[in-house]
């Protein structure tokens, strides 16, 4: 039998939703200010996802820079369904516009421009009725779960919106997922907020009109108050398997580091099986750190590929950008082997940069660039958003590691380096921490990791890194939002090209 391991999307990909088309599940998650945004995953088996696109992959789907921009803004909590031989994927952009469907006859794109809803909310959902009868729940302004039928195609609203079920009483009831199972209709919520009081309830009727009658047994899941490695547990999506079997996606965080505990990754999307009561109610297991896995074929797919050497004729769907990649500051062509990057913005302080990273996957993983600044500027960033991020960086013969943690900005070390190719790395780790407080901790340690900025070859005999730094102000809990870390190039000034990046997990030593 052959078992799997949880998270099975790691890093930043929160609020999973899936849906099956006969053997094969298809996966959107929320990517926020990220662009390009809605990243789309494929699987053969519940376990192993390959992402495969990007629903919302070119400029002329949603403005961009998106409308008053700003970190944990952009594009919330997607739901992905195949209904009338198309995939739908209704989503919010709440920089601007609301609420949108777009469809695609392949998962992979084209995707269509979007088709707006004249409905003000949040966490949009789409479900159907034999007869083709199209309804949309969503988290309405006033902070409860509204119902409304709607013609996809058009955006047009039919009827509604209406109240339906708005949880057991806790806060923030969100993220609707409807269902017709069996003679019921199953309305699927998260309640309780994304943090650690986060949690799944649900409620039945026999019409998707109501009335609705909530679960006994809610919250269905919550790992609020225990001492469970994985936290945040919630925003869930169901499926069902071809052997009949249940299960659901959906987000939860690792914490690391000492009390209350930080996090770094960001949410991540994690697997956990679903039964059936007597009386018709789902039963969610608390969500393992290792179980049994789904029935059928296993079917590995890929890793991401470790190392980038910006050969292809065009950029891997797994690298992403703040809020915008305009034409002229990226290239792959200009010369040819290399990712060349032209600064649009002096800092990373504000919006408006150039970037291009990708999410950090592990807790313990090495980051390494080649990299040629010429007469401009620019480097590695291990970013959590503007006003939390560390930069190793080159130009005018020297590098330096710069911190920039609220509202202080720091050079943190520097020295002189020649000119030409340089390679960078930033290693970050969870044992030999920077030490905490005695006075706190009995000389124990308090942040969740440590990263270490290198110029050259870190394993050489000799080698002494540049510069370290706590992991606690990198972390969600300090820089607060919904995102997780984005490890990534960046120019500041001028043209700055890099030959390749390299993205590898790394084993502790005890490990």
């Amino acid at each position: 039998m052959h078992t799997y391991d949880n998270p099975v999307i790691s890093g930043f990909h929160p609020d999973p939703s899936v849906c099956r088309v006969g053997e094969d599940y298809y996966l959107v998650c929320s990517s926020f200010e990220y662009f390009p945004g809605l990243p789309v995953f494929h699987s053969k088996d519940l376990v192993h996802w390959e992402q495969i696109g990007n629903v919302l992959d070119r400029p002329g789907q949603l403005p961009l820079p998106l409308p008053g921009a700003k970190a944990s803004g952009g594009l919330y909590a997607p739901t992905i369904r195949h209904h009338g031989g198309r995939f739908w994927v209704v989503n919010t952009n709440v920089d601007g516009g609301g609420n949108f469907v777009v469809s695609a006859e392949r998962p992979e794109g084209p995707w269509s421009d979007p088709v707006w809803l004249d409905l003000e909310g949040i966490d949009p959902d789409l479900a159907w009725e034999e007869d083709g009868t199209c309804w949309c729940a969503f988290s309405g302004p006033a902070g409860g779960i509204n119902l409304a039928r709607i013609d996809p195609d058009t955006g047009r609203v039919l009827e509604g919106p209406f109240p339906t079920w708005s949880g057991s009483g806790l806060k923030y009831p969100e993220a609707p997922h409807l269902y017709r199972i069996g003679g019921w209709w199953y309305l699927l919520i998260a309640e309780g907020g994304t943090e650690r009081g986060h949690s799944v309830s649900v409620a039945r009727s026999r019409s998707p009109r109501g009335p609705w009658e909530g679960a006994p047994a809610n919250p269905l899941l919550s790992h609020s108050g225990t001492a469970r490695p994985i936290q945040n547990t919630g925003h869930a999506d169901l499926v069902q398997a071809p052997d009949g079997s249940w299960w659901t996606v959906l987000l939860g965080v690792r914490p690391r580091g000492f009390t209350p505990d930080v996090h770094v990754l960001g949410r991540e999307t994690f697997l956990t099986p679903v039964e059936w009561d007597e009386e018709g109610w789902p039963v969610v297991a608390p969500v393992p750190e290792r179980h049994a896995a789904p029935g059928g074929a296993w079917h590995p797919v890929p890793e991401p590929p470790g190392r980038d050497d910006f050969d292809g004729p065009a950029l891997a769907p797994y690298w992403i950008s703040p809020f915008a990649r305009p034409e002229g500051s990226w290239s792959l062509t200009e010369n040819p082997g290399r990712l060349t990057l032209r600064a649009t913005g002096d800092t990373l302080d504000r919006p408006g940069y150039t970037f291009v990273g990708r999410r950090q996957q592990h807790h313990d993983c090495r980051v390494t660039v080649s990299v040629d600044p010429g007469t401009g500027r620019g480097g590695l960033c291990v970013r959590l958003d503007e006003a939390h991020h560390y930069e190793l960086e080159v130009g005018a013969g020297e590098a330096g590691v710069v911190a920039r943690i609220g509202p202080l900005r720091q050079t943190v070390a520097s020295r002189p380096v020649p000119p030409g190719p340089l390679t960078l790395t930033v290693t970050i780790r969870t044992s030999d921490l920077v030490p905490a407080s005695p006075e706190l901790t009995d000389g124990g340690t308090t942040g969740p990791d440590t990263l270490a900025f290198w110029v050259g070859d870190p394993d050489a005999e000799d080698a002494r890194p540049l510069a370290e730094l706590d992991g606690r102000y990198l972390s969600t809990e300090v820089a607060c939002g919904f995102t997780g870390r984005v490890i990534g190039m960046y120019a500041t000034e001028g043209v700055v090209a890099f030959d390749w990046f390299a993205y590898a997990p790394a084993s502790t030593p005890s490990g």
